[in-house]
């Protein structure tokens, strides 16, 4: 075997040795004999939000240690894979194998750098149009379909909450959720202000256009969070959902907005038919903002103490520039492509990668 070959699979190995020592296998073993047995108790399912808690944290465990096993086994396998094809004379399909693995152990190391309080939660994503006039209105509608073009890849569905249309093209705001492990910890390095340059479509002059979107990423509130809304607190109304151009697509008042009065905090929800639907959808939305309210006030508290890091990482975060050349560049990992289309189709892994892997350098260093 070639010593460039051998020392990529020693590399690996540490890496793979590494991620197993965080995530301790052994631990995760007893974990699940403990589910097992709690999953086993027929009374379980009296209490259907603790069971369905339960059976949704066996199957994560139980994939954790199956793709631990799995890439330990591939790594193993891959000497004698490549002695056979040295032998044979072509290694190409080993060599796939080893950009494979090397490609799935780095993404695993990457979640390893998830542990935060809310990082395996998915993630509630609010986009709004920022200065730019209709081009921005136009922009956070092409950052909404990058982030569920991304999601659609990656099998991770996603629910609209609701959209505001603006009226000539594009969206004032949209809401919606990313459901899957880790979606919050994964997608809060995209929190912040998002930056277009390019020449405007709808310019009669084809004047070249700078316009800002602004992404916000919470985490899905669960039972066990302390946020209590007093009902007083609140005030509901409802109106008669509406799509492109103001065209009524529903006949009854179904959708409903949320104010929290002592914040001044709205939420909207339109996307289902029925106006029940609509208000639990919306306070949940609501719980995910008062709570990160919560967080950034505690830790507020804590940088004014002189223990805290940058709370302001997020803003101003990215430049996508498609004229006069074409660029993307996030402006905290210095990470840049030279190719937007792709990163706008969805291809944005190697961002999220690079912001994780800074917000972990950050914190060390704070």
């Amino acid at each position: 075997m070639q010593p460039d070959i051998s020392a990529a699979i020693d590399d690996l190995s540490a890496t793979l040795t590494t991620i197993e020592k965080v995530m301790d296998p052994r631990a995760l073993e007893e974990r699940a004999r403990e589910l097992e047995a709690q999953a086993g108790d027929p009374s379980l399912w009296d209490d259907p939000n603790h069971a369905q808690k339960v059976t949704s944290e066996l199957s994560s465990t139980q994939s954790k240690l199956k793709k631990l096993s799995s890439l330990r086994q591939r790594l193993d396998d891959l000497p004698v894979m490549y002695e056979l094809a040295e032998e044979e004379g072509d290694a190409s399909l080993v060599d796939e194998e080893l950009a494979d693995l090397r490609e799935a152990i780095e993404s695993l190391e990457v979640t390893t750098m998830l542990s935060g309080e809310y990082d395996q939660r998915e993630a509630v994503i609010n986009i709004r149009s920022g200065a730019g006039g209709v081009d921005a209105a136009d922009w956070a509608e092409m950052l909404m379909r990058m982030y569920t073009r991304w999601a659609d890849k990656h099998g991770h569905k996603v629910d609209v909450y609701d959209i505001s249309y603006a009226e000539e093209a594009g969206i004032k705001s949209a809401t919606f959720v990313v459901h899957g492990e880790y979606m919050y910890g994964t997608l809060s390095v995209e929190q912040g202000a998002h930056r277009l340059v390019r020449l405007s479509p709808f310019d009669n002059q084809n004047r070249r256009q700078t316009s800002f979107a602004e992404v916000e990423v919470l985490p899905v509130v669960e039972q066990t969070d302390s946020i209590d809304i007093p009902d007083a607190e609140v005030r509901v109304d409802v109106y008669r959902s509406s799509g492109p151009g103001g065209q009524s697509v529903n006949t009854t008042d179904s959708a409903v907005r949320l104010t929290h009065v002592p914040t001044g905090i709205v939420v909207t929800c339109q996307n289902e038919k029925s106006q029940i639907q609509n208000k639990a959808s919306a306070m949940r939305v609501l719980q995910a903002k008062l709570l990160e309210r919560k967080r950034q006030e505690e830790r507020a508290e804590m940088d004014a103490l002189g223990a805290g890091g940058n709370a302001s990482w997020g803003n101003q975060m990215r430049s996508y520039v498609l004229h006069p050349y074409q660029m993307v560049k996030d402006l905290r990992t210095n990470h840049e492509v030279g190719d937007p289309s792709k990163v706008l189709d969805g291809d944005i892994d190697d961002f999220l990668e690079a912001g994780i892997r800074w917000r972990m350098a950050e914190m060390r260093e704070a």
